[in-house]
Order: structure tokens, then C-alpha cells, then sequence
């Protein structure tokens, strides 16, 4: 017997009329955006299916790309507080400045028949002097006769006064400016998803980032330093180790990160604002918590776990939520283990 035939047997049986209350394959599935599928059941199955894991991939990548861009600024944050255990507020800033270093500098390189990207040097060099001015001016004299509060709010300030610094410059204004294109656009396609390349080399370039700095902090003499001073400043003085210079090398080498991340920042999202550091900073402050802040390695565990969180909230929760639960990670990071997923509770000397 056909199953048709079986199905209307079956139907009358039980008093029903509509085969096709049986047979829930022929009922219209939305299997794409825009479209039905009418297909036979397997059929109609896999093409959902295939939805399900192309939007999956699709946020996996996005959050990768987020968290890449995140774990550069962490690992500013890091390299700043494991020496000095001060919390640069202004470090999202320094963003702001590489960005638009990028903006006035990609003309001038463009005539020069050179690649945009390579404007990212000068965005380097701009960035490493503010950090390094902005240690001098306002975190030395605060590091000599201060207290923690009082550098926390110097911090504060340093972020506000960048900000509304560059509000007040005719050239920049309070207006968004459009980045040129840095890279050029294409990538490779998994399972119907478009991996670009930008994506790919944020990625490659933030895991690069941090082995370099690792292996700077652990084997060369300028990181021996950094580590000494970050251990006890009295006790690297006696030792030789000039404190004041170490500590300015490591703004250069925090604020020039931050250059680094506006390049792979303006990339994917080509627009550069006064602000655009201030919520990209916190969120990279959220990660270099979560991941156990003052360790290089945390720096990027951290930013991947907050951009995935952030990515996948988006896809399947909400965007008006996507914040939320980022900074709801930091309050119960907080609780649960203060010093992060890879740091150690350790007591203060006395």
C-alpha cells in the first residue's frame, strides 16, 4: 500500500479530514531568511540544519574577530599594571589618537604608492609619545607623592581631557571621520560562510602580539627589568635597574598596542570618533580582569571570552543585551575568583 493511501486510512480512522496534518514536511519550514522550504522532510531537515551551522560559524567567527581586537587592548592594560599597578583609564584613548593618526597620515601614504596599512607606524610612534608624555606629566608626580585613589582619578582625568582635547581641534571636531579601506576585501568560505581575510589577520596578528611580548618580558633584559620592577621598585634599585626608565618604556610599548588594535579596529568597522576608545577600553578592561590582569597570556584568553560572550549574546540572545552580560562577567568574576581565570590570589606585603 502507498503511504498516501496508508495516511488517509489512517485519517479516517480517527475521524481526521486533512492528510496534511500528518505529514508536518509538507507544512512550509522557514529554512533561509527570506524563504520557505516545501522539500520532502530530510531534505528540508539538512537545509535548516545547514542555517543553524552557517549562523553558528558566522558568530564564532564575528566573536573571534571582537575578541582579537579586545585582547590587544588588554594586553596594553596588562603590561601598564603589571609594573606600576595602575589602571590607565586613558589607555582606550590612546585608540582614539592611533585612529585618527591613521586618518590624517593614509592620504599622504596612498600618494606614495604605499599600502594604507602602513600608516600604522606613524600611528605607532604618535601613540608610544602621548603614552609615554602622559606617564611623565600626570602618573610620575602621582607615583612619587600620591596614593592609588589619587592615580586612579589622574587616570580618569587623562581620559577625559584626551577626549575633549580632540573634540576641540577644528580638523577633528565632534564629527565621525570614514577610514579608506586598509585591507583589501575577499577570504575563504567554510560551509557557505565567508571567512574574511581581515578577520583572519586580526586574529593571527593579536596571537602573534602576545608570543612576542611573552617572550619579551621572559627573555630579553629590557623584560628581565620589567619583571624585577613589577616584583619590588626598592629592591630593582639596589640591583641597578634605572625604575623610571623601565616604566616609561612600558607606556611606549602599552600605548603603541593600542595603534595596533585602532589598524585592525578601523579595518572592520572604518569610522573614527572621539569616543570610540571608551567602551572599547572597558570592555578590553573587562577582559584583562576576567583573564587575570597583569598576565600576558590572560590578556588574550580574556579578550576571546568577552568577544565570544558578546557575539553569540548578540546572534541568539539580543544586542540590547550583548553588554550586559560582558560586564555581568566582570561583576561575577569579581566574586568568584578576583584575580582571574589564570592569576593567583596572592596577600599584600606589609
Amino acid at each position: 500500500m502507498r503511504a498516501s493511501a496508508l495516511l488517509q486510512t489512517f485519517a479516517t480512522i480517527y475521524g481526521r479530514r486533512s492528510v496534511t496534518a500528518f505529514k508536518p514536511s509538507l507544512l512550509p519550514i522557514k529554512a533561509k531568511k527570506g524563504k520557505t522550504c516545501r522539500s520532502p522532510g530530510l531534505r528540508c531537515y539538512y537545509e535548516r540544519r545547514n542555517v543553524q551551522v552557517n549562523t553558528f560559524l558566522q558568530t564564532l567567527f564575528v566573536g573571534l574577530r571582537l575578541g582579537s581586537i579586545y585582547a590587544l587592548v588588554a594586553l596594553g592594560y596588562t603590561m601598564v599594571y603589571g609594573i606600576i599597578r595602575l589602571i590607565n583609564f586613558a589607555h582606550g584613548d590612546f585608540i582614539m589618537v592611533g585612529g585618527y593618526t591613521m586618518i590624517f597620515t593614509i592620504p599622504i601614504i596612498l600618494a606614495l604608492g604605499l599600502p594604507a596599512w602602513t600608516s600604522v607606524v606613524m600611528a605607532i610612534l604618535v601613540c608610544a609619545i602621548v603614552g609615554m608624555s602622559t606617564e611623565l606629566v600626570a602618573y610620575r608626580p602621582v607615583r612619587k607623592k600620591g596614593t592609588s585613589m589619587t592615580a586612579l582619578i589622574t587616570a580618569i582625568a587623562v581620559s577625559l581631557l584626551l577626549e575633549n582635547l580632540a573634540q576641540a581641534i577644528p580638523q577633528i571636531g565632534p564629527n565621525p571621520k570614514v577610514a579608506s579601506k586598509i585591507f583589501v576585501a575577499g577570504g575563504i568560505t567554510i560551509s557557505g560562510v565567508t571567512l574574511e581575510w581581515t578577520t583572519i589577520l586580526t586574529i593571527v596578528i593579536s596571537v602573534m602580539v602576545m608570543v612576542a611580548l611573552y617572550m619579551f618580558t621572559q627573555k630579553t633584559r629590557i623584560g628581565r627589568a620589567m619583571r624585577c620592577v613589577s616584583e619590588d621598585k626598592s629592591a630593582s634599585i639596589l640591583m641597578g635597574i634605572n625604575v623610571n626608565r623601565t616604566i616609561v618604556l612600558t607606556f611606549a610599548i602599552g600605548s603603541g598596542l593600542s595603534a595596533i588594535a585602532a589598524l585592525m579596529y578601523m579595518a572592520q568597522y572604518p569610522k573614527v570618533y572621539t569616543t570610540m576608545g571608551t567602551m572599547l577600553g572597558l570592555k578590553a578592561f573587562v577582559a584583562a580582569v576576567l583573564g587575570g590582569i597583569g598576565i600576558i597570556p590572560g590578556a588574550m584568553l580574556g579578550g576571546f571570552v568577552i568577544g565570544l560572550v558578546e557575539s553569540f549574546t548578540t546572534s541568539y540572545v539580543s544586542s540590547s543585551m550583548a553588554d550586559t552580560f560582558v560586564f555581568l562577567i566582570l561583576i561575577v568574576v569579581l566574586i568568584i575568583k578576583p584575580a582571574g581565570i589564570l592569576g593567583k590570589n596572592i596577600g599584600e606585603k606589609v
